[in-house]
């Protein structure tokens, strides 16, 4: 019965992810149609925030303001961006390509952070599901335009479908990773 309730909740977000929302709502309207077009019941609902993005760390990592008063680092989940501040590995190709688009997609602008099953990683860091006041989700777009690659870790899968073929498509495209 679990699983069943896990796939249809799953399908509802997919669904939810994959729908044009009208422009015309307010953030506020879209968060809560999103909450609610996901149709889970109160104890499967998962959390979300709204926020400020106030840095870019690199390609898949930002800094907002405020959680519980305090500024926040966000790892994206489900992807993974090329090096650029990495102690051993250094600057990676294409990694401040990525970390320049997120800068120009997320950079100064308010957010909607939403959590999966763990909300922390092993460094302290947020881990969220990341969407702009227009729906974008940001997770998403950096894999389908070839800035990151799909990097799931359990428990925290839940829009892994949608990455890898997001990434597929990015590949046969050859957009920025998968570039010759």
């Amino acid at each position: 019965m679990r699983t069943i309730r896990t796939f249809a909740a799953f399908a509802a977000v997919l669904a939810w992810v994959l729908s044009p929302i009208p422009t015309s709502l307010s953030f506020a309207q879209r968060s809560t149609q999103a909450t609610t077009a996901r149709s889970r019941t109160p104890s499967q609902a998962e959390p979300s925030t709204e926020v400020q993005v106030v840095g870019v760390v690199d390609g898949d990592t930002i800094e907002i303001c405020c959680v519980r008063g305090k500024h926040e680092k966000v790892r994206y989940i489900g992807v993974n961006t090329p090096e650029t501040k990495h102690p051993t590995k250094g600057v990676e190709p294409l990694g401040k390509e990525a970390a320049e688009a997120n800068r120009r997609l997320v950079g100064g602008h308010s957010i909607r952070l939403e959590f999966d099953v763990d909300q922390r990683d092993r460094n302290g860091r947020l881990l969220a599901y990341v969407y702009l006041e227009d729906g974008t989700f940001v997770n998403a777009w950096l894999v389908r335009n070839g800035y990151a690659q799909v990097m799931t870790v359990p428990p925290n899968v839940r829009y892994k479908e949608l990455f890898l073929r997001l990434q597929r498509e990015a590949y046969q495209a050859q957009r920025g990773l998968w570039g010759q």
